[in-house]
């Protein structure tokens, strides 16, 4: 009703051309701002009910055309010129239209026409019939991906059903919809400015229209942009589709684009005629991805980008490894001898898991690019959020604060694109500050099937894609047996992303021509499909004929340049024959240049102190306790939290907090760059932390102090996250993969939630070394303990990171004393600690980063330890020549007459603190010792050996507040046993068995803690069990 009313004001008489010229400028300065602002010069006093053409509709086109008029009179038609002349001399909206003379008759001057006012013409047709081609064209750029030709089978209705929208025009009885009819055909209508159909030209027939229309949106590419909300981004995706003439190519890229599809289609067929019974998954159906991704690689390369990051499924893999990636034939070939020696440690993993790294000249602009092929697992999709992380860590390492150097496209199957969540959360950080890599162009290989499910039982959306649009993204369908189509719309996504920095997602809609893998039978499901796929002719042979009907090609060119390729692959595969031993390494997709050596093992088998110096130390804590910046206001209560720090410092002691400010502070003064990420990190959830300071009178103005340690230190990144955990765990992995010389930190919210990210530490983190000869140092923070919370905040699981460990526990390891740890450390595939002091929390973050080679590190880390008065170090802890402790011994009464001590009760973390009180209590300080497992994985066999041996009288217990099915006890007893040869048993002190990890009832959780404690401290519990 607002935008009806002031159309109306707007059509008010404007009497001093003065006026009507500054109105004019206005406006096109209103238009430049993008604001539109009116000062009404009079009012319009006539009833709005009176003038039926102006409806909330029509105004929009009405209120175009009038400021046109405005702007120049000779822009519009004569008959709207007439009108706005009338209206402007006084009369009412309705009365002033006036038929233009004819032809052959004399104009009539302004006067004349003032004359006519009062005659009644009849204007609301001609309205109505532009605001019909008005929405016309808007339907098409809605809809028109409906009835695109996207199927290269044809048969799209029969497995996704669904009518296309009647409003689009696809024959000339549908006009009425729009109140026309084929009478209207010929007539020539004003084009409106949301189309850019016309070229040059502002007026077409209406016949002219539809046929424009129908060539941009319903052909071979299907357009989904109508809901992104900028208008910007919408005229510029409306001038690529629509422009007349934009699907012209030159012969050479017409050649070109012959030239990849043959190699594309040719290395297939090679792979099918000499393995034809190895699985492959060969990309038959789809063999215009190549061409695609070559199309996108080549013009992201001409708008300066100098290194890709691409995340794929199995599906073509080999085929983009050796087309796109150009990994040498022969390794590819040699992958299916199976006589083939595994030459590095490992388990290895199929070929159509495996990443590659390969830097060379981009043949089309004569630039360096970088490509980097992600390994990845066969859960689909996984790779998405590790790519997006490699990306920006790439980014942040040059420097590339806008994402013009490096970028990444990430390829899906159609149904895993629907169907897996971490897709949705992976977008979700494509747009936040400490996540975006400013745009990746996704590429969906549309096979119309998910191994034997249709799409209309696989998902509920029209399109795999639809999920882009909660960020924007447009979607860009295009027939992948249309190369020219598939080309064109490469290098508009590509355009896309170098313009707006934003994703984009292209829809390869194709088939599969065999089964889900060359063993599989997909006739068993669809057979009506797989007949449709039988008949089909390939793309490779219909894009040759066309060319060679068009005379771009002969059939000699294209035969000699099938010959050419095929000559090539004979020559690899003769040369593969050679290779004898297999070489995981060759395949990495994560180089890192010169932090091994030449053969990749570490330059050293030594681990430094971890210690810092007193005046190190005095500097952080300073930092830690105070705000570096001026006029910042901070909480009353954070004040009182930084006196206390500054109180510890200055009594020499940290506690958790502070260690971890420590350990931080000084590795980013050497140069090591941090980045701490996860849900509430910047505080901490049990509000510990507070690296991110905020100004109570400011809004958004905040401080690091962490990134005033030094003046040229590495920077500091702590960011809180999005609330996912699959998405972001994944992420900050692919940002530690890309250098070494980074302490990488995912912590949970609570370390239960860890489990929602299951896959990313099952797939990657656990066997990540193992399969893909791929070093990584993340850590991953999980608070942990029972304390009376409930089930679902109390257990971080460490049975399921200690159950993954690849440790013998029946074989004592065989290495020099010397180099006990540091070797167990390089054999493991991970570190699990839980650490019960703030020095040992501080010395193992250090050692993250100066042992010399890299490892996950797993650190189950307290929540009410946090706070506790004797959870605390003392500085002579963490002065140079200190390291971190995998066993603290007791070092209390009990050392000066170990014979006389009956029991040594081998604990890890806060139960230790629980345990000591006890013990005070019952006076027991000499009879029983207490040692802390510290690191669990690598077990300390050297350092429990040391520590059973103290006591020869004393008989073994493990205890934990854990259940007894759950926590640490099935891992450490047989290690145990194994360091004391079985000559002793090992007791268990803890809670009984349960399916859930702690109870809800406090009392509950009181009266276990007692029962076990007093099971600890009974000398006589175990007397008469065997």
């Amino acid at each position: 009703m607002h935008r009806l009313r002031t159309t109306v004001v707007r059509l008010r008489p404007i009497t001093d051309p003065q006026t009507a010229k500054s109105q004019s400028q206005a406006r096109l300065a209103a238009v430049r701002g993008a604001l539109r602002t009116f000062q009404p010069i009079r009012s319009y006093t006539a009833s709005v009910s009176a003038e039926p053409f102006l409806n909330g509709t029509s105004s929009n086109y009405v209120e175009e055309m009038y400021y046109a008029w405005l702007e120049n009179p000779r822009s519009v038609h004569k008959s709207w010129d007439i009108f706005f002349r009338n209206a402007n001399a006084g009369a009412p909206p309705g009365a002033a239209y006036q038929s233009p003379p004819p032809l052959g008759g004399a104009a009539l001057g302004l006067a004349n026409a003032q004359a006519m006012v009062g005659v009644q013409p009849n204007v609301e047709k001609l309205v109505e019939d532009h605001l019909a081609v008005q929405s016309l064209v808007r339907a098409y750029q809605i809809r028109g991906h409906h009835v695109a030709q996207l199927d290269p089978l044809g048969i799209m209705a029969a497995i996704d059903p669904g009518p296309p929208p009647s409003d689009i025009i696809t024959s000339n009885d549908k006009l009425e919809f729009y109140g026309l009819d084929e009478s209207d055909l010929d007539k020539v209508f004003r084009l409106p400015t949301t189309t850019f159909i016309g070229g040059s030209e502002s007026t077409l027939p209406l016949r002219e229209i539809i046929q424009r229309l129908e060539m941009a949106y319903c052909q071979s590419i299907g357009v989904e942009f109508m809901f992104i909300n900028d208008l910007e981004q919408c005229q510029w995706i409306r001038q690529k589709f629509e422009r007349p003439g934009i699907m012209q190519f030159t012969l050479e890229e017409k050649r070109t684009l012959l030239a990849r599809m043959v190699r594309s289609t040719r290395f297939e067929e090679f792979l099918q005629r000499k393995w034809s019974s190895e699985k492959r998954f060969g990309l038959e159906g789809c063999e215009s991805l190549i061409p695609a991704l070559k199309t996108i690689i080549d013009k992201s390369s001409m708008n300066g980008v100098e290194s890709i990051i691409m995340g794929m499924p199995h599906r073509g893999r080999l085929n983009v490894l050796a087309n796109v990636i150009r990994k040498e034939l022969d390794q590819i070939f040699c992958q299916f001898d199976s006589k083939l020696e595994a030459a590095d440690e490992g388990s290895g993993d199929v070929k159509y898991h495996l990443g590659m790294w390969h830097r060379r000249i981009n043949r089309v602009t004569d630039r360096n690019i970088t490509l980097s092929l992600m390994a990845n697992p066969s859960h689909l999709e996984a790779v998405d959020p590790v790519v997006q992380g490699k990306t920006k860590a790439e980014q942040f390492y040059c420097g590339d604060t806008e994402g013009n150097r490096v970028m990444s496209i990430l390829l899906h199957g159609d149904a895993a694109f629907a169907g897996q969540g971490v897709v949705y959360e992976t977008f979700h950080l494509s747009d936040l500050p400490s996540y975006t890599t400013h745009g990746t162009i996704h590429v969906v290989v549309n096979n119309q099937i998910g191994f034997t499910t249709d799409p209309r039982v696989a998902r509920s959306s029209s399109y795999p894609t639809d999920v882009a649009k909660v960020v924007n993204a447009p979607i860009f369908h295009v027939n992948a047996d249309d190369p020219e189509a598939v080309m064109y719309v490469c290098n508009v996504a590509a355009e896309w992303r170098a313009t707006f920095h934003k994703d984009v997602v292209v829809d390869l809609v194709c088939y599969r021509r065999n089964g889900h893998n060359e063993m599989d039978e997909p006739m068993f499901t669809q057979p009506l499909m797989y007949k449709q796929i039988k008949k089909q002719k390939g793309v490779l042979q219909k894009y040759a004929e066309k060319l060679i009907a068009e005379g771009a090609v002969t059939r000699q060119e294209y035969e000699e340049e099938i010959a050419k390729y095929d000559k090539i692959c004979e020559e690899a595969h003769a040369r593969s024959k050679d290779e004898k031993i297999l070489h995981i390494k060759h395949w990495l997709d994560s180089p890192w240049p010169g932090f091994f050596n030449m053969d990749g093992q570490p330059k050293s088998m030594t681990s430094p102190s971890t210690g810092l110096t007193e005046e190190e130390l005095g500097h952080i804590g300073h930092i830690a306790s105070s705000v570096p910046v001026e006029d910042f206001t901070i909480h009353g209560g954070l004040s009182r939290i930084l006196k206390g720090r500054a109180a510890m410092v200055g009594q020499r002691v940290c506690d958790w907090a502070l260690g971890e400010y420590m350990a931080f502070g000084s590795l980013l003064k050497e140069g090591t760059h941090i980045r701490l990420s996860g849900q509430d990190v910047e505080r901490g959830t049990f509000s510990h932390r507070h690296h991110v300071l905020h100004d109570q009178n400011v809004d958004k103005r905040i401080c690091i102090p962490m990134n005033h340690i030094a003046p040229n230190q590495a920077p500091y990144t702590v960011c809180n996250s999005s609330l996912s955990e699959y998405g972001v765990l994944g992420f900050e992995l692919g940002f530690a993969m890309a250098s070494p010389n980074a302490l990488v930190l995912w912590e949970a919210q609570f370390g239960d939630f860890h489990n929602t990210a299951q896959c990313i530490i099952d797939q990657f983190i656990c066997p990540g070394q193992a399969k893909w000869v791929r070093q990584n140092g993340i850590v991953l923070l999980l608070p942990h303990g029972m304390e009376g919370m409930g089930p679902e905040h109390s257990s971080a699981r460490p049975e399921r990171f200690l159950q993954m460990c690849n440790e013998d526990p029946d074989a004592y390891p065989k290495f020099s004393a010397e180099e006990f740890a540091v070797r167990q450390l390089y054999d493991c595939n991970w570190i699990i600690v839980n650490c019960s002091t703030p020095a040992n929390y501080f010395h193992v973050l250090r050692r993250q980063i100066l042992q010399p080679f890299r490892k996950p590190l797993i650190v189950f880390t307290p929540k009410s330890l946090l706070r506790h008065p004797d959870a605390k170090s003392s500085f002579d802890d963490m002065l140079p020549g200190t390291h971190f402790q995998r066993l603290i011994p007791d070092s209390g009464p009990v050392c000066e007459k170990p014979d006389g001590v009956k029991r040594i009760v081998f604990c890890t973390g806060k139960v230790y603190y629980e345990l000591t009180r006890e013990r005070k209590n019952r006076g027991m300080d000499n009879t029983v010792a207490i040692a802390r497992i510290e690191q669990l994985s690598p077990f300390p066999f050297d350092q429990v050996k040391v520590e059973t041996g103290r006591y020869p009288n004393a008989d073994l217990v493990w205890c934990q507040e854990e259940h007894k099915n759950q926590g640490y006890y099935d891992y450490v007893k047989p290690r145990l046993r194994t360091t004391v040869d079985r000559t002793r048993p090992v007791w268990y002190a803890g809670r009984g068995p349960a399916a859930a990890p702690a109870t809800g009832n406090k009392a509950a959780h009181l009266v276990e803690l007692q029962r076990f404690l007093d099971t600890a401290f009974n000398l006589d519990a175990f007397t008469g069990q065997s």
